[in-house]
């Protein structure tokens, strides 16, 4: 059957390019061990001018979300005014979670 495809809801704020993507492939690395089957993961990494506005970000990324089967949090989403919004549509649109 089809791919279940997961959407990773990270803080950014403050990181590099590398240091996002790094992050990124630890958690699929971890995600093939507790989700035992095969995903996709969505691709929320945009290369936008820089001084783009965050709200560009986020907007981007929820657009993104509605394909998602299940929204993964990583560390510190509770402290990212990006990951909480994420966080609050996921609950509020009834996208299953889960918190590495």
């Amino acid at each position: 059957g089809r791919l279940m495809k997961v959407f990773i809801s990270q803080p950014m704020n403050g990181k590099t390019d590398e240091q996002i993507r790094e992050e990124r492939r630890i958690v699929e690395i971890r995600l093939y061990r507790k989700l035992n089957e095969k995903f996709e993961i969505l691709d929320t990494v945009f290369d936008l001018d820089e001084g783009t506005h965050p709200l560009v970000y986020l907007g981007k990324g929820i657009e993104i979300m509605a394909d998602a089967d299940i929204v993964c949090f990583m560390k510190g989403w509770d402290e990212s005014r990006g990951c909480i919004i994420e966080h609050d549509i996921a609950v509020r649109c009834g996208i299953e979670r889960l918190f590495l």
